[in-house]
């Protein structure tokens, strides 16, 4: 039996926030999307147009306060062909919020 990784799912408290941050720091596109009839859900599916791998995020009508994210220790990580530009553009952003440069990493928070 074989298994392989479909995609990474976050809850979201502003979709539309959301998608635009994804799209602006990421380039991730909107694929899918999934509306409950009654309203209580909106699901939707991004992709990087390159790859299999997609993020999910899920909009819960009844959440009214941001979700408890813990200490933050959970991530996705992502490659790119030019990572001073990438750190540029977050930088920029202001949506960097820990970073390494020994390991040439670092993280950012939508």
């Amino acid at each position: 039996m074989k298994f392989a990784i479909d995609h990474f799912n976050i809850n979201v408290l502003d979709l539309d926030k959301s998608l635009s941050f994804y799209e602006k720091a990421l380039g991730l596109k909107e694929t899918r999307r999934k509306e409950a009839p009654d309203g209580s859900y909106i699901i939707v599916f991004l992709g990087d147009g390159s790859s299999a791998n997609k993020l999910e995020l899920t909009w819960l009508k009844s959440q009214e306060k941001p979700y408890d994210l813990g200490d933050e220790e959970f991530h996705i990580a992502f490659t790119t062909d030019d990572y001073d530009a990438a750190h540029a553009r977050h930088k920029k952003m202001g949506c960097i919020c820990y970073e390494n440069p020994e390991m040439g990493i670092y993280f950012i928070n939508d």
